[in-house]
């Protein structure tokens, strides 16, 4: 192709409607058809990026190899394309602004009135052609984060609007989200929502060029008609988008429906060849026919909101089809979990993942939650906060140091096995400036580790924390049964512990729940799923 393509996908009526996994699916799907496809979010909010918000608002923060703090839908994009993503594939506003801002400052505008129009959106512009000018890809997709006619979205709908005008006819399409509420009382379906949506789009001068409903209920011939009559879209361009049972069957769905059909058509691409989604659909083969079950408890002190553990739910997925298992995650609160219950909580488990967090709040749930994996042979799994609480809890127990914990808690302890990294002791910003993204580690020989990753000998993982595994109780540690078992060799650090004795118990600082996709599942959570089967036998 000489000319990359650009899909832009606009949401209305509702926010939370699937912007991302409706992108994900296309992208799959015309990746499927041998082009080259890759996916970018642009978020309203004026954060910088995600990394400070609290999980309870946005969700998980899903970090890419090159450390960039984005928004989970990079998650979708990534489980579902294989492809690894960048700082490049997630835009804010807040970092539109400070990059314009910075400009001023360094005098680029001299003499001119810095304004929305047309500074800011020649920066998003900018920001959107930064995949397609990369030469790596024939078509991008944007996904445009908020609600059409949202306040915080008009810089970026302004921008669509110009691009489209400068890229010419067939570059460049739009495909606008809506839903299609189903009203109980009148036993029908009502589009003026969407009608009022699309009239949003128009007013900013945007035509859709393809609408996808989402709805609960088979929408008729009828209903697409008038769709299409009142949005001044073609019939064959309203696609439904019905509930699914997974996210996974979303892109077999909108190939029923035709959406990349349509869309080759109108970006005028050549629609010769046949997705490839034999593999796709043997993994949902698989996913949906279960031979066996296991219940695994993930404990974590965010469990109230899912997505803010989606990676870690999606890679249990992922991991259960390869060990042809379903997997029952039960959500346990940390702070939940005492003294006295710890047993009624955590009983009836085949396994145990002690998940990921910063802060004081519930580590000592996650703490007992690791005791009681250790003493009883549960496997289990520490990611990041809950590798550290396994090292924290074998300290207090078995070393006897009682008051073992990390400085993140208690700057004034005794035993401070856990402890902030030396570089980040004179830092005093928060957002972007923990230790992030990928980072090498050599495993040990005979670990169970190093059996776990098939036997390599050096992993490259994607990390976001701070405190680390503190060396001067390593030697007293391993002494006493549990050995760091991957280690960073350029600085040292521990990134990887387990406990030989224990039939699987590993604790990991980096977060492998990143590096899952549907056709790679990670080896970790693999092998950890395979354990709690062992284990239910």
């Amino acid at each position: 192709m000489s000319q990359t393509k650009y899909i832009f996908v606009t949401g209305g009526v509702s926010s939370s409607l699937g912007k991302g996994i409706i992108a994900a699916s296309l992208a799959k799907l015309l990746q499927a058809r041998g082009y080259k496809t890759t996916i970018q979010k642009l978020d309203p909010y004026i954060n910088i990026d995600p990394g400070t918000l609290n999980p309870y608002e946005h969700g998980e923060c899903y970090v890419t190899d090159d450390g960039a703090e984005t928004d989970l839908d990079l998650g979708h994009y990534e489980r579902f394309l294989n492809v690894k993503t960048s700082q490049a594939n997630n835009v804010t506003t807040g970092r539109i602004y400070q990059s314009v801002i910075d400009k001023e400052r360094r005098g680029e505008f001299l003499g001119k009135t810095v304004q929305v129009v047309p500074h800011i959106t020649n920066e998003i512009k900018e920001r959107i052609q930064i995949l397609g000018k990369s030469g790596d890809y024939d078509i991008v997709i944007t996904e445009i984060g908020g609600t059409v006619g949202d306040i915080e979205s008009l810089p970026y709908i302004e921008a669509v609007r110009q691009l489209l005008w400068e890229l010419g006819d067939h570059n460049g399409i739009v495909i606008h989200l809506t839903l299609i509420p189903y009203l109980s009382a009148a036993g029908e379906l009502k589009t003026k929502p969407t009608q009022h949506s699309v009239k949003t789009l128009m007013e900013s001068g945007i035509n859709a060029d393809i609408l996808v409903c989402r709805t609960e209920h088979e929408i008729s011939d009828e209903i697409k008609q008038k769709l299409a009559l009142f949005c001044n879209v073609k019939r064959e361009a309203v696609i439904q988008s019905i509930d699914a049972s997974t996210i996974y069957d979303v892109p077999i769905l909108m190939q029923e429906e035709g959406l990349d059909t349509v869309t080759l058509q109108k970006l005028a691409l050549p629609d010769t060849v046949r997705p490839n989604l034999d593999l796709w659909n043997q993994f949902l083969n698989k996913h949906k026919n279960p031979k066996h079950e296991v219940t695994i408890g993930l404990v974590g002190k965010y469990v109230e909101l899912q997505d803010s553990y989606k990676s870690i739910l999606e890679s249990f997925i992922h991991a259960g089809a390869v060990n042809e298992v379903k997997v029952n995650v039960r959500s346990i609160h940390s702070e939940h979990i005492t003294v006295k219950n710890y047993e009624q909580k955590l009983k009836g488990l085949n396994g145990i993942l002690v998940a990921p967090g910063f802060g004081e709040r519930g580590i000592e749930g996650k703490i007992k939650a690791v005791q009681f994996a250790r003493e009883n042979n549960i496997p289990f799994l520490g990611i990041c906060l809950g590798m550290q609480m396994a090292v924290i809890e074998f300290s207090r127990n078995v070393l006897g140091y009682k008051d073992a914990t990390s400085t993140e808690m208690l700057a004034s302890t005794e035993h401070p096995v856990i402890n902030l990294m030396e570089a980040q002791k004179n830092i005093t910003n928060k957002g972007g400036t923990m230790r992030l993204g990928s980072w090498d580690c050599e495993l040990k020989e005979g670990s169970l580790v190093k059996e776990v990753y098939h036997g390599a000998t050096e992993i490259s993982e994607r990390h976001r924390h701070r405190y680390e595994f503190n060396n001067d109780y390593k030697a007293q540690i391993e002494k006493a049964g549990m050995i760091a078992s991957g280690v960073n060799k350029e600085t040292g650090l521990v990134e990887i512990i387990e406990i030989p004795k224990h039939p699987w118990f590993i604790g990991v600082q980096y977060h492998p729940e990143y590096k899952s996709t549907v056709l790679t599942p990670h080896p970790l959570f693999v092998g950890f799923v395979k354990a709690a089967l062992l284990h239910k036998i």
